[in-house]
């Protein structure tokens, strides 16, 4: 089974589920609806999480509609009351069969970045649509998050630091921290048509909402850190900035890509 930097049973992941709500959801709302997603749909939604997007997707397609969710470790997900046109499933999108094909709708997100095998589960994605049916992968590029205010030079110098450790970790566990850039031309070398992208991002104030995933990542990681040479002493240095309003870091930017297979009646 693939294992994550941010494995979904830690303590933390309760933390991460509710920021990636709350601050990304209406975004991706926003980028799934412009598939024409309606009523009567089948859908996938690969690495559900804690559900919120799969329970939507269940209201938008209807009791005549279907809607798939899946997780390596579904728990969270399968914890929610939901409609009895959404199903929740424990899938390793790496090793085992999809549940299904010929969707409308195949959605992921921050779920491919962590991947090695990013570029294969792409193609087996797409390869699940039906004849015009729609892929939406969403991904972080987390090559930019630039510190928009800060205490003082110090304070920034020590975010950049940390944060520069943590992506080390993600790509020493084979993920791709800068894969949100990369996608449309994955999905075009893919064969999809119709290929387009946005990007959402919005300014994290320290002690807000937002910034609460830097938190709980950070110290899910302690010991990954602690073997990359990063000090106790500024680990905790960082957990108080985050505290502290006076500094404004960029949120990782959502980049939403849509993509449809070729064929159907509207292709």
């Amino acid at each position: 089974m693939t294992r994550y930097l941010f494995d979904n049973a830690a303590v933390q992941a309760a933390g991460r589920f509710s920021v990636l709500e709350s601050r990304y959801d209406a975004a991706s709302r926003t980028a799934l609806e412009r598939t024409g997603l309606g009523p009567g749909w089948r859908c996938l939604e690969v690495g559900g999480g804690g559900g919120s997007l799969g329970d939507w997707l269940g209201e938008r397609v209807g009791p005549e509609g279907e809607v798939a969710v899946t997780d390596i470790d579904p728990a969270r997900a399968a914890a929610r009351p939901r409609a009895g046109n959404v199903r929740v499933l424990r899938h390793d999108i790496t090793h085992d069969p999809l549940p299904g094909d010929g969707f409308d709708l195949v959605h992921a997100r921050l779920v491919l970045i962590h991947l090695p095998e990013r570029l294969r589960v792409l193609e087996l994605l797409a390869g699940a649509l039906r004849p015009g049916g729609w892929l939406v992968l969403e991904d972080f590029d987390c090559g930019w998050t630039p510190v928009l205010a800060a205490p003082d030079d110090s304070a920034a110098l020590l975010f950049e630091r940390l944060h520069a450790s943590l992506l080390a970790l993600l790509e020493r566990a084979g993920a791709e921290p800068r894969w949100g850039r990369q996608v449309v031309g994955a999905m075009l070398r893919a064969g999809l048509e119709q290929v387009t992208s946005t990007t959402y991002a919005e300014a994290w104030q320290g002690g807000g909402e937002g910034i609460a995933l830097h938190r709980v990542n950070t110290e899910q990681v302690t010991d990954g850190l602690a073997e990359l040479g990063v000090a106790a002493g500024d680990v905790a240095a960082f957990l108080t900035l985050l505290d502290d309003p006076r500094f404004v870091v960029n949120s990782y930017p959502l980049v939403s890509t849509l993509g449809r297979r070729p064929g159907g009646a509207t292709s």
